[in-house]
Protein backbone atom coordinates (compact mmCIF):
# COMPACT_ATOMS: atom_id res chain seq x y z
CA UNK A 1 0.00 0.00 0.00
CA UNK A 2 1.19 3.64 -1.02
CA UNK A 3 0.76 6.62 2.35
CA UNK A 4 1.26 9.77 1.23
CA UNK A 5 2.04 12.38 3.74
CA UNK A 6 1.23 16.02 3.04
CA UNK A 7 3.84 17.99 4.87
CA UNK A 8 6.09 15.32 4.87
CA UNK A 9 9.01 17.27 5.82
CA UNK A 10 7.03 17.71 9.37
CA UNK A 11 9.25 17.34 12.12
CA UNK A 12 6.67 14.77 13.38
CA UNK A 13 6.79 12.74 10.33
CA UNK A 14 9.48 10.07 11.95
CA UNK A 15 7.11 9.12 14.73
CA UNK A 16 4.35 7.94 11.98
CA UNK A 17 7.86 6.40 9.25
CA UNK A 18 8.76 4.92 13.15
CA UNK A 19 5.41 3.21 13.69
CA UNK A 20 5.19 1.56 10.27
CA UNK A 21 9.00 -0.01 10.55
CA UNK A 22 7.20 -2.19 12.99
CA UNK A 23 4.27 -3.64 11.30
CA UNK A 24 5.62 -6.44 8.40
CA UNK A 25 1.87 -7.96 8.11
CA UNK A 26 0.90 -8.58 4.57
CA UNK A 27 -0.97 -5.57 3.79
CA UNK A 28 0.76 -3.15 5.17
CA UNK A 29 2.49 -0.07 4.05
CA UNK A 30 5.49 -0.25 1.68
CA UNK A 31 5.67 2.89 -0.04
CA UNK A 32 5.71 5.96 1.95
CA UNK A 33 5.63 9.52 -0.45
CA UNK A 34 6.50 12.74 1.08
CA UNK A 35 5.20 16.17 0.20
CA UNK A 36 5.83 19.19 0.95
CA UNK A 37 6.87 22.66 -0.48
CA UNK A 38 9.94 22.85 1.66
CA UNK A 39 12.48 20.93 -0.10
CA UNK A 40 15.21 21.71 2.82
CA UNK A 41 12.85 20.46 5.24
CA UNK A 42 11.74 17.37 2.89
CA UNK A 43 15.61 16.16 2.75
CA UNK A 44 16.16 16.71 6.22
CA UNK A 45 13.22 14.59 7.20
CA UNK A 46 14.40 11.76 4.55
CA UNK A 47 17.71 11.20 5.94
CA UNK A 48 15.86 10.95 9.18
CA UNK A 49 13.90 8.28 8.08
CA UNK A 50 16.91 6.35 6.17
CA UNK A 51 18.96 6.46 9.51
CA UNK A 52 15.73 5.20 11.17
CA UNK A 53 15.17 2.27 8.46
CA UNK A 54 18.76 1.32 8.63
CA UNK A 55 18.64 -2.40 9.40
CA UNK A 56 15.07 -2.95 8.64
CA UNK A 57 15.24 -5.65 5.73
CA UNK A 58 11.13 -4.74 5.11
CA UNK A 59 11.49 -1.19 5.89
CA UNK A 60 8.84 0.87 3.44
CA UNK A 61 10.47 3.01 0.34
CA UNK A 62 10.34 6.07 0.91
CA UNK A 63 9.87 8.83 -1.89
CA UNK A 64 10.10 12.45 -1.42
CA UNK A 65 8.26 14.94 -3.76
CA UNK A 66 7.05 18.45 -4.27
CA UNK A 67 4.68 17.57 -6.67
CA UNK A 68 1.50 17.30 -5.05
CA UNK A 69 -0.66 15.71 -7.83
CA UNK A 70 2.37 13.02 -8.29
CA UNK A 71 2.19 12.91 -4.44
CA UNK A 72 -1.72 11.64 -4.79
CA UNK A 73 -1.76 9.77 -7.34
CA UNK A 74 -2.23 6.11 -6.19
CA UNK A 75 -2.12 6.76 -2.95
CA UNK A 76 -4.55 4.51 -0.46
CA UNK A 77 -4.44 6.29 2.50
CA UNK A 78 -2.85 10.60 2.48
CA UNK A 79 -1.83 11.39 6.16
CA UNK A 80 -2.55 15.20 6.08
CA UNK A 81 -0.30 16.74 8.66
CA UNK A 82 0.00 20.53 7.00
CA UNK A 83 0.89 24.00 8.79
CA UNK A 84 -0.61 26.88 7.05
CA UNK A 85 1.81 30.10 8.07
CA UNK A 86 4.50 27.64 9.58
CA UNK A 87 5.58 28.06 13.04
CA UNK A 88 6.07 31.84 12.55
CA UNK A 89 2.34 32.13 11.96
CA UNK A 90 1.82 30.00 15.04
CA UNK A 91 3.86 32.27 16.85
CA UNK A 92 2.40 35.80 15.17
CA UNK A 93 -1.38 33.94 16.26
CA UNK A 94 -0.03 33.97 20.20
CA UNK A 95 1.68 37.11 19.99
CA UNK A 96 -1.72 38.65 18.77
CA UNK A 97 -4.01 37.24 20.81
CA UNK A 98 -2.22 37.88 24.13
CA UNK A 99 -1.83 41.34 23.15
CA UNK A 100 -5.20 42.02 23.11
CA UNK A 101 -5.09 40.11 26.73
CA UNK A 102 -6.82 36.24 24.99
CA UNK A 103 -5.50 33.22 24.28
CA UNK A 104 -3.46 32.72 21.40
CA UNK A 105 -2.76 28.83 21.92
CA UNK A 106 -2.94 27.23 18.29
CA UNK A 107 -6.41 25.13 18.67
CA UNK A 108 -8.26 26.78 21.20
CA UNK A 109 -9.79 30.28 21.55
CA UNK A 110 -8.11 32.88 19.36
CA UNK A 111 -5.49 31.31 18.14
CA UNK A 112 -7.39 28.49 16.98
CA UNK A 113 -9.80 30.51 15.09
CA UNK A 114 -7.12 32.13 13.31
CA UNK A 115 -5.14 28.93 12.48
CA UNK A 116 -8.24 27.52 10.90
CA UNK A 117 -9.15 30.99 9.23
CA UNK A 118 -5.59 30.23 7.07
CA UNK A 119 -5.71 26.38 7.16
CA UNK A 120 -9.27 25.50 5.98
CA UNK A 121 -9.12 27.02 2.31
CA UNK A 122 -5.97 24.90 1.84
CA UNK A 123 -7.63 21.81 3.44
CA UNK A 124 -10.57 22.17 1.30
CA UNK A 125 -8.76 22.72 -1.85
CA UNK A 126 -6.95 19.40 -1.17
CA UNK A 127 -9.87 17.48 0.01
CA UNK A 128 -10.96 18.24 -3.95
CA UNK A 129 -7.69 17.47 -5.47
CA UNK A 130 -7.86 14.25 -3.29
CA UNK A 131 -11.32 13.53 -4.46
CA UNK A 132 -10.12 13.87 -7.96
CA UNK A 133 -6.50 12.10 -8.14
CA UNK A 134 -6.73 9.18 -5.29
CA UNK A 135 -10.72 8.92 -5.06
CA UNK A 136 -10.91 5.87 -3.25
CA UNK A 137 -8.34 6.74 -0.61
CA UNK A 138 -8.60 7.16 2.96
CA UNK A 139 -7.38 10.64 4.38
CA UNK A 140 -6.66 10.85 7.90
CA UNK A 141 -6.44 14.50 8.92
CA UNK A 142 -3.54 15.47 11.90
CA UNK A 143 -4.59 19.38 10.49
CA UNK A 144 -5.19 21.26 13.24
CA UNK A 145 -7.57 22.42 14.51
CA UNK A 146 -8.07 18.91 13.69
CA UNK A 147 -12.04 18.82 14.62
CA UNK A 148 -12.92 21.81 12.13
CA UNK A 149 -10.64 20.66 9.17
CA UNK A 150 -11.84 17.28 9.41
CA UNK A 151 -15.53 18.92 9.01
CA UNK A 152 -14.05 20.91 6.08
CA UNK A 153 -12.81 18.27 4.49
CA UNK A 154 -15.41 15.87 5.15
CA UNK A 155 -18.02 18.24 2.96
CA UNK A 156 -15.94 17.17 -0.21
CA UNK A 157 -15.04 13.36 0.99
CA UNK A 158 -17.71 12.63 3.52
CA UNK A 159 -16.89 9.34 5.57
CA UNK A 160 -13.49 8.84 3.86
CA UNK A 161 -11.72 11.56 6.13
CA UNK A 162 -10.93 10.72 9.97
CA UNK A 163 -9.54 13.10 12.19
CA UNK A 164 -6.91 11.78 14.84
CA UNK A 165 -5.46 12.99 18.07
CA UNK A 166 -3.45 11.41 20.69
CA UNK A 167 -4.95 13.24 23.50
CA UNK A 168 -8.18 11.31 24.42
CA UNK A 169 -5.66 7.96 23.83
CA UNK A 170 -3.15 9.33 26.03
CA UNK A 171 -5.82 10.15 28.77
CA UNK A 172 -7.54 7.26 29.13
CA UNK A 173 -4.47 5.06 29.38
CA UNK A 174 -2.89 7.19 31.97
CA UNK A 175 -6.35 6.73 33.66
CA UNK A 176 -6.25 3.21 33.43
CA UNK A 177 -2.59 2.80 34.59
CA UNK A 178 -3.84 4.62 37.61
CA UNK A 179 -6.47 2.29 38.40
CA UNK A 180 -3.94 -0.47 37.70
CA UNK A 181 -5.96 -2.02 34.65
CA UNK A 182 -4.76 -3.24 31.10
CA UNK A 183 -4.88 0.50 29.06
CA UNK A 184 -5.48 -2.18 25.61
CA UNK A 185 -8.69 -3.79 27.63
CA UNK A 186 -10.49 -0.56 28.84
CA UNK A 187 -13.14 0.94 27.11
CA UNK A 188 -13.34 4.93 27.27
CA UNK A 189 -16.54 6.28 27.57
CA UNK A 190 -15.26 9.88 26.29
CA UNK A 191 -16.86 12.46 24.19
CA UNK A 192 -16.73 16.33 22.89
CA UNK A 193 -14.66 18.06 20.01
CA UNK A 194 -11.20 17.76 19.29
CA UNK A 195 -9.67 19.19 22.35
CA UNK A 196 -12.91 19.81 24.74
CA UNK A 197 -13.85 16.34 25.91
CA UNK A 198 -14.26 14.82 29.12
CA UNK A 199 -13.57 11.11 30.35
CA UNK A 200 -17.17 10.03 32.10
CA UNK A 201 -16.32 6.44 32.41
CA UNK A 202 -13.59 3.99 31.86
CA UNK A 203 -15.16 0.00 32.12
CA UNK A 204 -13.20 -2.78 32.29
CA UNK A 205 -14.63 -6.23 32.05
CA UNK A 206 -17.78 -4.65 32.15
CA UNK A 207 -17.17 -2.46 34.90
CA UNK A 208 -17.25 1.45 35.09
CA UNK A 209 -14.04 2.19 37.43
CA UNK A 210 -14.17 5.86 37.38
CA UNK A 211 -15.89 6.02 39.97
CA UNK A 212 -13.27 4.81 42.01
CA UNK A 213 -10.99 7.01 41.12
CA UNK A 214 -12.95 9.77 41.62
CA UNK A 215 -13.50 9.15 45.52
CA UNK A 216 -9.56 8.39 46.13
CA UNK A 217 -7.32 11.53 46.46
CA UNK A 218 -4.30 9.51 46.29
CA UNK A 219 -4.86 8.28 43.11
CA UNK A 220 -6.86 11.28 41.22
CA UNK A 221 -4.01 13.71 42.25
CA UNK A 222 -1.31 11.22 41.04
CA UNK A 223 -1.44 11.72 37.33
CA UNK A 224 -1.61 14.92 34.89
CA UNK A 225 -5.21 15.88 34.83
CA UNK A 226 -5.54 15.38 38.17
CA UNK A 227 -2.67 17.78 39.18
CA UNK A 228 -3.72 20.08 36.17
CA UNK A 229 -7.27 20.82 37.45
CA UNK A 230 -7.08 19.68 41.43
CA UNK A 231 -8.88 17.03 42.92
CA UNK A 232 -11.36 18.89 43.93
CA UNK A 233 -12.87 20.54 40.43
CA UNK A 234 -12.58 17.14 38.99
CA UNK A 235 -14.62 15.40 42.02
CA UNK A 236 -16.99 18.34 41.56
CA UNK A 237 -17.51 17.66 37.49
CA UNK A 238 -17.83 13.75 37.80
CA UNK A 239 -15.54 13.61 35.24
CA UNK A 240 -11.73 13.46 33.65
CA UNK A 241 -11.91 16.60 31.36
CA UNK A 242 -9.34 16.45 27.94
CA UNK A 243 -5.97 18.67 29.12
CA UNK A 244 -7.13 21.40 26.80
CA UNK A 245 -9.78 22.55 28.78
CA UNK A 246 -7.15 23.94 31.56
CA UNK A 247 -7.74 26.62 29.16
CA UNK A 248 -11.18 27.18 29.92
CA UNK A 249 -11.22 26.82 33.32
CA UNK A 250 -8.15 28.28 34.33
CA UNK A 251 -8.05 30.60 31.14
CA UNK A 252 -7.26 33.78 33.33
CA UNK A 253 -4.48 32.29 35.07
CA UNK A 254 -3.40 30.33 31.62
CA UNK A 255 -3.38 34.00 29.71
CA UNK A 256 -1.65 35.44 32.09
CA UNK A 257 0.91 32.82 32.23
CA UNK A 258 1.38 32.86 28.99
CA UNK A 259 2.05 37.09 28.73
CA UNK A 260 4.33 36.61 31.16
CA UNK A 261 6.69 33.54 29.72
CA UNK A 262 9.61 34.85 28.19
CA UNK A 263 8.50 33.48 24.84
CA UNK A 264 5.78 31.43 23.34
CA UNK A 265 4.93 28.06 22.75
CA UNK A 266 5.32 29.35 19.03
CA UNK A 267 8.16 31.19 19.61
CA UNK A 268 10.33 28.29 21.16
CA UNK A 269 9.04 26.09 18.79
CA UNK A 270 10.11 28.16 15.54
CA UNK A 271 13.28 28.82 17.22
CA UNK A 272 13.68 24.85 17.78
CA UNK A 273 12.85 23.22 14.89
CA UNK A 274 14.84 26.39 12.80
CA UNK A 275 18.12 25.31 14.91
CA UNK A 276 17.54 21.29 13.98
CA UNK A 277 16.75 22.29 10.13
CA UNK A 278 19.90 24.44 9.71
CA UNK A 279 22.24 21.30 11.65
CA UNK A 280 20.39 19.33 8.81
CA UNK A 281 22.09 21.01 6.23
CA UNK A 282 25.27 20.28 7.67
CA UNK A 283 26.59 16.55 6.04
CA UNK A 284 27.96 14.98 9.16
CA UNK A 285 25.12 15.47 11.30
CA UNK A 286 23.71 11.87 13.00
CA UNK A 287 19.93 12.58 11.54
CA UNK A 288 18.22 10.48 13.99
CA UNK A 289 19.91 11.10 16.89
CA UNK A 290 19.98 14.80 16.35
CA UNK A 291 15.79 14.64 15.60
CA UNK A 292 15.22 12.61 18.58
CA UNK A 293 17.25 15.07 21.10
CA UNK A 294 15.21 17.79 19.64
CA UNK A 295 11.83 15.22 19.99
CA UNK A 296 12.34 15.19 23.50
CA UNK A 297 13.50 18.57 24.45
CA UNK A 298 10.34 19.70 22.49
CA UNK A 299 7.44 16.82 24.78
CA UNK A 300 9.73 17.64 27.96
CA UNK A 301 8.02 21.54 27.75
CA UNK A 302 4.19 20.56 26.35
CA UNK A 303 2.02 22.81 28.19
CA UNK A 304 4.99 24.03 30.60
CA UNK A 305 2.97 27.04 31.26
CA UNK A 306 -0.27 25.50 32.63
CA UNK A 307 1.59 22.45 34.68
CA UNK A 308 3.16 25.86 36.44
CA UNK A 309 0.29 27.89 37.17
CA UNK A 310 -1.30 24.56 38.56
CA UNK A 311 2.29 23.65 40.17
CA UNK A 312 2.06 20.81 38.57
CA UNK A 313 5.82 20.13 38.36
CA UNK A 314 7.67 18.21 35.82
CA UNK A 315 5.97 15.58 33.04
CA UNK A 316 6.00 12.00 34.47
CA UNK A 317 7.98 9.75 32.69
CA UNK A 318 4.85 7.89 31.50
CA UNK A 319 3.80 11.07 29.70
CA UNK A 320 6.74 11.12 27.62
CA UNK A 321 6.11 7.55 25.91
CA UNK A 322 5.81 7.45 22.45
CA UNK A 323 2.78 5.87 21.50
CA UNK A 324 0.67 8.72 20.69
CA UNK A 325 -1.37 9.83 17.59
CA UNK A 326 1.13 7.95 15.16
CA UNK A 327 0.10 4.25 16.86
CA UNK A 328 -3.60 5.62 16.50
CA UNK A 329 -3.07 6.36 12.70
CA UNK A 330 -1.52 3.12 12.39
CA UNK A 331 -4.11 1.28 14.06
CA UNK A 332 -6.71 3.18 12.05
CA UNK A 333 -4.88 2.17 8.64
CA UNK A 334 -4.95 -1.69 9.65
CA UNK A 335 -8.51 -1.76 10.93
CA UNK A 336 -9.18 -0.07 7.31
CA UNK A 337 -6.66 -2.46 5.08
CA UNK A 338 -7.03 -5.72 6.71
CA UNK A 339 -10.50 -5.25 8.41
CA UNK A 340 -8.32 -5.84 11.78
CA UNK A 341 -11.72 -4.69 13.65
CA UNK A 342 -10.53 -2.27 16.70
CA UNK A 343 -11.96 0.73 18.41
CA UNK A 344 -10.60 3.96 18.83
CA UNK A 345 -11.40 7.32 19.73
CA UNK A 346 -11.30 9.87 16.28
CA UNK A 347 -12.78 12.62 14.68
CA UNK A 348 -16.08 11.72 12.48
CA UNK A 349 -19.23 13.11 11.37
CA UNK A 350 -21.94 12.36 14.66
CA UNK A 351 -24.89 11.49 12.97
CA UNK A 352 -27.03 11.04 15.54
CA UNK A 353 -23.88 10.45 18.83
CA UNK A 354 -24.31 13.54 20.75
CA UNK A 355 -27.97 15.18 20.72
CA UNK A 356 -28.74 18.35 19.77
CA UNK A 357 -25.74 18.48 16.86
CA UNK A 358 -26.56 17.78 13.54
CA UNK A 359 -25.49 14.56 11.60
CA UNK A 360 -22.73 16.04 9.41
CA UNK A 361 -21.23 18.18 12.35
CA UNK A 362 -17.81 16.40 13.00
CA UNK A 363 -17.09 15.23 17.17
CA UNK A 364 -15.00 13.29 18.94
CA UNK A 365 -16.09 9.91 20.59
CA UNK A 366 -15.17 6.33 20.27
CA UNK A 367 -15.87 4.36 17.09
CA UNK A 368 -15.23 0.75 15.77
CA UNK A 369 -13.35 0.59 12.77
CA UNK A 370 -13.38 -1.66 10.00
CA UNK A 371 -12.68 -1.95 6.63
CA UNK A 372 -16.02 0.24 6.08
CA UNK A 373 -14.68 3.62 7.92
CA UNK A 374 -15.32 4.44 11.48
CA UNK A 375 -18.66 3.89 12.93
CA UNK A 376 -19.54 6.38 16.22
CA UNK A 377 -20.34 4.42 18.67
CA UNK A 378 -23.19 5.56 21.64
CA UNK A 379 -21.58 7.45 24.23
CA UNK A 380 -22.99 8.52 27.85
CA UNK A 381 -25.29 11.69 27.45
CA UNK A 382 -23.01 14.77 28.42
CA UNK A 383 -23.91 17.41 31.14
CA UNK A 384 -25.34 20.23 30.61
CA UNK A 385 -22.30 22.20 31.72
CA UNK A 386 -20.28 20.31 29.13
CA UNK A 387 -23.23 20.04 26.48
CA UNK A 388 -23.16 24.12 26.17
CA UNK A 389 -19.65 24.28 25.45
CA UNK A 390 -19.22 22.10 22.51
CA UNK A 391 -22.49 23.71 21.15
CA UNK A 392 -20.74 26.79 21.73
CA UNK A 393 -17.62 25.98 20.20
CA UNK A 394 -19.23 24.06 17.12
CA UNK A 395 -20.76 27.40 16.59
CA UNK A 396 -17.60 29.06 16.41
CA UNK A 397 -16.28 25.93 14.23
CA UNK A 398 -19.34 26.68 12.04
CA UNK A 399 -18.95 30.21 11.78
CA UNK A 400 -14.95 29.49 10.55
CA UNK A 401 -15.97 27.84 7.72
CA UNK A 402 -19.27 30.34 6.36
CA UNK A 403 -16.31 32.96 6.57
CA UNK A 404 -13.70 30.10 4.83
CA UNK A 405 -16.05 29.68 1.85
CA UNK A 406 -17.84 33.85 1.89
CA UNK A 407 -14.75 35.50 2.81
CA UNK A 408 -16.72 37.43 4.85
CA UNK A 409 -14.63 39.58 7.47
CA UNK A 410 -17.73 40.36 9.41
CA UNK A 411 -18.36 36.07 9.36
CA UNK A 412 -14.90 35.97 10.85
CA UNK A 413 -15.48 38.69 13.61
CA UNK A 414 -18.55 36.39 14.79
CA UNK A 415 -16.58 33.38 15.36
CA UNK A 416 -13.94 35.22 17.31
CA UNK A 417 -16.90 37.29 19.18
CA UNK A 418 -18.78 33.51 20.01
CA UNK A 419 -15.98 31.94 21.68
CA UNK A 420 -16.34 31.46 25.08
CA UNK A 421 -12.69 33.10 25.81
CA UNK A 422 -12.95 36.11 23.39
CA UNK A 423 -15.33 38.16 25.79
CA UNK A 424 -15.96 41.22 23.53
CA UNK A 425 -17.30 41.96 20.01
CA UNK A 426 -14.69 44.58 19.59
CA UNK A 427 -11.87 42.78 20.25
CA UNK A 428 -12.86 40.19 17.69
CA UNK A 429 -13.11 42.88 15.22
CA UNK A 430 -9.18 44.23 16.43
CA UNK A 431 -8.57 40.77 16.21
CA UNK A 432 -9.60 39.94 12.46
CA UNK A 433 -7.86 43.25 11.68
CA UNK A 434 -4.61 42.65 13.14
CA UNK A 435 -4.96 39.20 11.88
CA UNK A 436 -5.35 39.69 8.14
CA UNK A 437 -2.74 42.54 8.54
CA UNK A 438 -0.06 39.75 9.97
CA UNK A 439 -1.27 36.74 7.56
CA UNK A 440 -1.29 36.99 3.55
CA UNK A 441 -3.13 33.68 3.52
CA UNK A 442 -6.28 35.74 5.36
CA UNK A 443 -6.26 38.18 1.94
CA UNK A 444 -9.03 36.51 0.75
CA UNK A 445 -11.49 38.02 3.56
CA UNK A 446 -12.30 40.58 1.72
CA UNK A 447 -15.83 40.85 1.73
CA UNK A 448 -18.33 42.49 4.24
Amino acid sequence: MKLTILGGGGFRVPLVYGALLGDHAEGRVTRVTLYDTDADRLSAVARVLAEQAAGVPDAPDVVATSDLDEALRGADFVFSAIRVGGLAGRAADERIALAEGVLGQETVGAGGIAYGLRTVPVAVDLARRIGRLAPDAWVINFTNPAGMVTEAMSRHLGDRVVGICDTPVGLGRRIARVLGADPDRAWIDYAGLNHLGWVQGLYVDGRDALPRLLADDGLLGSFEEGKLFGTGLLRSLGAIPNEYLHYYYYNREAVRAYQEAGQTRGAFLSEQQQGFYARMREPGTPAFATWDRTRAEREATYMSENREVSGAGERAAADLESGGYEQVALALMRAVARNERTSLILNVRNRTTLPGLDADAVVEVPCLVDANGAHPVTVSPLPAHASGLVHAVKAVERSVLEAAESGSRSVAARAFALHPLVDSVTVARRLVDAYTAAHPQLGYLDRP
